[in-house]
């Protein structure tokens, strides 16, 4: 992740005076940093990951940054057997930087788990500059095209598309 989607993540964070974030994506733990240091002291990151070695080391890179452990919530799994155990309405951010094959699906779950004013952001929309290439392109690229086509074309989205890092496209829930 780049510095500046780092600091675009928490500007986003603070923005919405995020308590409860869901993370699809836990990588190392760079962008929950980001997205801790951005939401309210008393704010819950939950982050998910297939891959439990990952979320070992952003256990130890949350708690290395001065977290205490009660601000992280880390969920096994892939997200789309994670996201539909998650309440309602019950996010002021989702943060989505997963498989890109299912992006369209994390766009679904997010408009059922973001409260009114709430936000979904993902990450590496631009895929190296592939979206906006007109020759052929790998199925991951084609998802990410139809992705920035629902969310512009959605009337319960507000949508804009930042260029920081590899692309964070951003909407808030009407």
């Amino acid at each position: 992740m780049s510095p500046g989607t780092g600091a675009a993540l928490r500007l986003l964070a603070a923005s919405v005076d995020a308590k409860a974030v869901a993370e699809i994506g836990t990588g190392t733990g760079v962008s929950g940093i980001h997205l801790l240091h951005g939401m309210r002291p008393d704010g819950v990151l939950t982050t998910v990951d297939p891959e439990p070695e990952h979320q070992q080391f952003a256990r130890q890179a949350f708690r290395a940054s001065g977290f205490a452990s009660n601000r992280a919530r880390f969920i096994p799994g892939r997200a789309l057997d994670v996201l539909p155990r998650l309440a309602d309405a019950g996010y002021d951010l989702l943060f989505c930087d997963g498989d890109r094959l299912e992006v369209l699906d994390y766009l679904a779950e997010s408009l059922r788990l973001l409260r009114p004013g709430g936000l979904v952001a993902f990450e590496g929309v631009f895929a190296n500059g592939r979206t906006v290439d007109s020759g052929p392109q790998p199925t991951e690229v084609l998802r990410l095209r139809e992705l920035l086509r629902a969310v512009r074309e959605s009337q319960e989205l507000v949508p804009s598309l930042l260029p920081v890092g590899d692309g964070l496209l951003c909407a808030v829930k009407r």
